[in-house]
């Protein structure tokens, strides 16, 4: 009688793309127009419809994030003498796009409930020299835009850029995520709720920001002028750079953001589901789980876990991956980080950055997790915290 050999039930990815409308139509579409370049009617479309959802005075599709991070530090003239606050606990380009204008670096702690800058923090390190204040809506989850506000309000010259890399569709109140800053970005990476591969997004919230912005987007060009017909000929206006999104690129992202209503409704529902499985738990397992907020509306961008215990969360980190779940951590703060060093002028504690850098544990989390992938999930996660306890 032959063996029967154990099945192995195949690996559940941290995240998984997949196709919500319209994509690789539009994608065909944009190929046959033979405009695969920046500023194509399909960029323009998901800039119209991006611009009316958050309220904003323009959109300028960007090659990533990060690039659109660069734009708005070039737009806010950041140079040296200048220095930019941001969160320890955040992505590294969220400080280096800043860095590469020259600017001091300095580090705020989060708050340990919502993993967002700090506004006490802050609070501690702006002066009359900060260009910048750069918060992160961690998971989709708002930062507290009232108090830093009010931070910069006591300093005229200080500005917020909001890094909505995982923010797009949530929001503060009743105003979306992104419209607070004189700038925002937002990111198209594979990783995230809505993706064309690679991509991102410059919001530009003021009027009086929008005719250079186009410039320094254009290669530091007047060409937005000559496609208006305002010049009859294009020229170099001022240092700028190549930012635009490929058009082929525009038209996948356009089938995803098309659908926004639906994937959101997915992801909510999904995160729910955790929150309902793994808060009851808390105590016992010695975890917390993300908040729920009664004022905000969360973009729903990751779910994860705060373990307790000197190094709990690797262990239990291991025994997921061996069980084939691609559960992961996340960042390391930046204030230690080496590439750091060069632009900061002080040491900086940043504790509850430190803590949950070593203790959170991100699950999978994309809106086609089926039912039995997530009883998987929910499943192992239990037991290995139960191993470890």
């Amino acid at each position: 009688m032959p063996l029967i050999k154990d099945t192995v039930p195949p690996p559940i990815p941290l995240n998984r793309s997949s196709l919500q409308g319209n994509e690789l139509s539009y994608v065909q579409e944009a190929v046959s127009t033979g405009h695969s370049a920046s500023k194509g009617p399909f960029s323009n479309r998901v800039a119209d419809l991006l611009r009316t959802e958050l309220e904003a005075a323009d959109i300028l599709l960007t090659t990533s994030c990060t690039t659109a991070l660069e734009l708005s530090a070039m737009l806010l003239n950041v140079q040296p003498g200048f220095n930019v606050i941001v969160p320890s606990y955040a992505f590294v380009t969220t400080a280096s796009a800043f860095a590469r204008s020259g600017a001091e670096l300095r580090f705020a702690d989060i708050d340990p409930v919502s993993l967002c800058i700090d506004p006490d923090s802050v609070g501690a390190l702006i002066d009359s020299s900060t260009r910048a204040i750069v918060p992160v809506h961690y998971g989709g989850m708002a930062a507290d835009i009232d108090r830093l506000t009010q931070l910069i309000e006591v300093h005229g010259d200080s500005n917020i850029v909001e890094d909505n890399a995982h923010g797009l569709f949530g929001s503060h109140g009743d105003s979306p995520l992104g419209s607070f800053g004189r700038f925002s970005t937002l990111s198209f990476h594979e990783t995230k709720n809505f993706s064309c591969g690679e991509g991102g997004a410059l919001v530009i919230n003021e009027k009086r920001d929008v005719a250079r912005a186009h410039t320094l987007y254009d290669k530091g060009t007047n060409r937005a002028a000559f496609l208006d017909g305002r010049v009859d000929r294009y020229t170099w206006i001022e240092q700028g750079s190549s930012f635009g999104m490929s058009d082929l690129l525009a038209a996948f992202l356009l089938g995803q953001i098309e659908q926004r209503t639906g994937v959101m409704g997915r992801r909510q529902k999904l995160f729910t589901r955790y929150h309902k499985q793994l808060s009851p738990l808390e105590a016992g397992l010695g975890i917390e789980v993300p908040p729920i907020s009664e004022t905000h509306r969360s973009a729903y961008h990751t779910f994860y876990v705060l373990v307790s215990g000197e190094g709990r969360r690797d262990a239990v980190l291991q025994e997921l991956n061996e069980s084939g779940i691609g559960a992961t951590f996340h960042y390391q703060p930046l204030h230690r980080s080496e590439g750091a060093q060069p632009w900061v002028k002080r040491k900086f504690d940043c504790p509850i950055s430190d803590s949950v850098s070593n203790r959170i544990i991100r699950l999978p989390f994309f809106d086609a997790l089926t039912d039995s992938e997530f009883n998987r999930v929910a499943e192992t996660l239990t037991g290995a915290l139960r191993h470890t306890a």
